[in-house]
């Protein structure tokens, strides 16, 4: 039974890792990486990538505060510290296996402050489920304010929505109304009889519960406070990024709040860091906006990969530190 879980958990990781890897070769297959090189070397201010830096470091640090801030209900009180270290080294090793790292920053608790880990998992699941409600907020409102770019790009597609509505009888909208009704029922009936539809009434129930769990923080808005902290901090961190490249310096924060939310979705598909899917996301929201096909494709390659060598850094830093650090106890962990 172990070998048979083991044989499935290395078919999910490589798989992911395969799914990553294969959509990124169908984005560079025909890439010239000479203009990476060059981009790097005299097309980049890297001035702008460097004060980026301080905000990737503090969403991790934001993050951990308000770990530490949610713990404390429920009878567990770790170090700052430690919980902070614990997110830094979450976020590296989930470059290696995607997701692995929620139950190591758990496991890095109980070993070194002796944290219940079932109850710092939860913590967690209510976490990630208050930031999927917000992510997903943020998305409405943005898509609401920026459907003009969306109405341009079906315009020169050809597509324009507009004129696919004029064609339209009221006749027709009944139709088209009447068969949408009859879908959703349809679709919700087959739904019931697939496993998927207690997967999705488990997720929506969870993040439900999770934003409900807030009236239990000790100080809830600290606690909301930390959690805008966390989304700015990411935002800044990736927004100033724009200001590196003369293709995407001119955009405006429009369409880094647009790309940004569109990258932040496309990260639910579980790949290392979110390599590939992150890419063509945000690599096709910025030819939306006008941007050329190289510049975007350079674009989505550095900032990743730089942002995601930061990751690596704070990891191997919280590696060293907990390396040296003493438990509650007294007692020294070897990592």
């Amino acid at each position: 039974m172990e070998i048979k879980k083991l044989i499935n958990n290395s078919l999910k990781v490589g798989l992911s890792i395969m799914l990553g890897g294969l959509i990124l070769y169908w984005m560079y297959r025909d890439f010239d990486f000479k203009t990476v090189a060059d981009t790097l070397m005299h097309g980049m201010n890297w001035t702008w990538m460097l004060l980026s830096f301080p905000f990737g470091i503090l969403a991790q640090m934001f993050r951990g505060w308000r770990w530490h801030l949610t713990l404390e209900p429920i009878g567990e009180k770790p170090r700052t510290s430690t919980s902070i270290n614990s997110i830094f080294l979450s976020y590296a090793v989930s470059l290696i296996v995607p997701r692995i790292g929620e139950f190591a920053r758990c496991g890095i608790l109980r070993r070194y402050d002796g944290v219940s880990f079932p109850k710092a998992l939860g913590t967690v699941v209510m976490e990630r489920a208050i930031d999927s409600a917000l992510v997903m907020l943020i998305a409405l409102l943005t898509f609401a304010f920026q459907l003009r770019v969306f109405n341009t790009f079906f315009a020169e597609t050809g597509t324009n929505l507009e004129s696919i509505l004029s064609k339209f009888s009221a006749a027709g909208y009944a139709v088209t109304v009447v068969c949408g009704v009859a879908v959703l029922i349809l679709a919700w009936y087959l739904l019931q009889r697939f496993a998927i539809y207690n997967k999705v009434r488990n997720m929506v129930r969870g993040i439900w519960q999770g934003i409900m769990a807030v009236r239990d923080v000790k100080h809830p808005w600290l606690f909301v406070a930390f959690t805008l902290g966390i989304w700015a901090s990411y935002f800044l961190h990736y927004y100033l990024t724009f200001f590196c490249f003369e293709a995407t310096s001119h955009l405006g924060m429009a369409c880094a709040l647009v790309t940004f939310i569109v990258g932040s979705i496309a990260v639910i598909v579980p790949t290392p860091n979110g390599a590939g899917p992150w890419h063509f996301a945000v690599k096709t929201m910025l030819i939306l906006y006008g941007v050329g096909d190289v510049d975007a494709l350079n674009f989505v390659l550095i900032v990743h990969s730089v942002q995601t060598l930061l990751v690596v850094v704070l990891g191997v830093y919280a590696w060293t530190v907990l390396s040296f650090t003493r438990t509650k106890s007294g007692e020294m962990v070897r990592c």
